[in-house]
């Protein structure tokens, strides 16, 4: 196949520009740090600030772990129907415009979110938690559609890096209010508000914008007779049975749950981390984020690079390894420690988008050639979302059974340590080092 225009492959990656804001403002910076003032007693010596929800009473990191868990379960469980729809009607490209609109919506919704509507904040964190990643599901299964085997790193780094670019910059426009309200006359808790809803506007303009560029899809002769609602799982199972005559794709997506549990983990709650049990103040907490951000741009070109030199497990191993050391320096980070933790962060930043685009890249190039594209990335999205799950619930429930986090940092560690094991043997079947 030959890779589709240059107008083509700038659309596909400006969606990334667009939503990565989400990312970026809602999930690691600014929001985090939001939400735990809001959930808070306001006092620094509380090692542990409880929520309650009903009847029951919740270390405020481990609920917003917890409702994080819950998005990540219905999006696994919408994954296969989603997919089963867009692959017979032809209509991703109306799915991916619909998760865009609903994400956006939801994270503008945020601009109420208060101590007075924690309920209702939940609920749009939660939406557009499954706004983003139900998205990604239909952004992702137009990389094999739109890109040649041999040009399939380079345009998956590429997405990334203008995500981290373009999100990067609203989180400087963000920084403006969040750091300088008085300039504004408003309080710093409603300049974060505005940055929910900048976020919410930026998404769905410049994901709309990107969307219009896209092919439209092909659907399959037939697809009114199928029923759809249950024909998504019926695919997934055909992967799975399809995966079986394939053992160097089914070792792949193994190694790939384990290592990518510990990767979203660690991006999903180093915020919080970061501010409550490291007592980073939250504008350095922010400075680090960003610095991670701003470093992991060059880290998705390199990696990218490097797996056209070294070959996409070696580079992955290689990432694992880092991922590995980085949570051991975070467990042994001391309280108050800011500098420590920027150099965590370029660290974290360097492999973070890199890990992320060649698996994206290596799976889509260990795929069968075949016309049930997002099917196929269902699957992988699916393999995503239950890592996901297990990595948050598990992240909660060791803070709330030990009563810190730091414990939980470290047992990322075993599952990092197990993908780079399923990695090293998935690395040992490609006999013919094709990537």
């Amino acid at each position: 196949m030959q890779t589709a225009p240059k107008k083509v492959i700038n659309g596909w990656a400006m969606y990334d520009w667009a939503n990565s804001v989400y990312n970026l403002v809602i999930t690691s910076t600014i929001f985090p740090a939001y939400y735990e003032a809001v959930t808070g007693d306001g006092n620094d010596a509380t090692l542990i600030d409880k929520v309650k929800i009903g009847n029951y009473e919740f270390s405020n990191t481990a609920l917003y772990n917890y409702i994080l868990g819950i998005a990540f379960v219905i999006v696994a469980i919408l994954s296969p129907v989603l997919s089963s729809v867009a692959d017979y009607r032809g209509n991703k490209k109306q799915f991916l415009r619909f998760f865009c609109t609903m994400g956006s919506i939801s994270c503008a919704s945020l601009y109420f979110f208060d101590e007075n509507h924690i309920y209702g904040g939940l609920i749009s964190v939660i939406i557009a938690c499954i706004g983003f990643w139900s998205s990604l599901v239909f952004y992702n299964s137009y990389l094999p559609e739109i890109a040649a085997p041999e040009d399939r790193d380079r345009i998956s780094a590429k997405g990334f890096m203008m995500g981290y670019i373009g999100s990067v910059l609203l989180q400087l426009i963000c920084f403006v209010f969040v750091l300088k309200p008085e300039l504004f006359g408003i309080t710093i808790g409603k300049a974060s508000q505005i940055s929910f809803l900048l976020v919410g506007i930026w998404w769905i303009g410049f994901g709309w914008l990107a969307i219009g560029r896209l092919p439209a899809g092909k659907g399959v002769k037939g697809a009114h007779t199928k029923n759809l609602l249950t024909q998504g799982y019926k695919e997934l199972h055909k992967v799975w049975l399809e995966l079986k005559t394939q053992p160097t794709l089914k070792r792949f997506l193994t190694a790939f749950f384990f290592y990518n549990m510990g990767v979203q983990t660690v991006m999903l709650a180093a915020t919080l981390y970061g501010k409550s049990e490291l007592n980073i103040p939250t504008n350095n907490l922010i400075l680090a984020i960003l610095i991670i951000q701003v470093v992991a741009i060059p880290g998705a070109h390199l990696m990218a690079k490097l797996a056209s030199k070294w070959g996409n497990f070696n580079t992955l191993m290689t990432a694992v390894v880092i991922w590995i050391g980085g949570c051991i320096m975070g467990y042994y980070l001391p309280r108050n420690s800011v500098m420590p933790f920027y150099t965590l962060a370029v660290v974290v930043g360097f492999v973070m988008g890199g890990i992320q685009s060649v698996s994206r890249s290596t799976y889509s190039k260990l795929m069968p050639v075949t016309h049930d594209t997002t099917s196929y990335f269902s699957f992988y999205d699916v393999t995503e979302k239950i890592a996901i799950v297990i990595g948050m619930f598990s992240f909660g429930y060791i803070n709330e059974l030990t009563g810190s986090q730091r414990n939980s940092v470290l047992a990322l560690t075993l599952f990092f340590i197990v993908g780079f094991i399923l990695l090293y043997r998935t690395s040992k079947l490609d006999k013919h080092a094709t990537i």
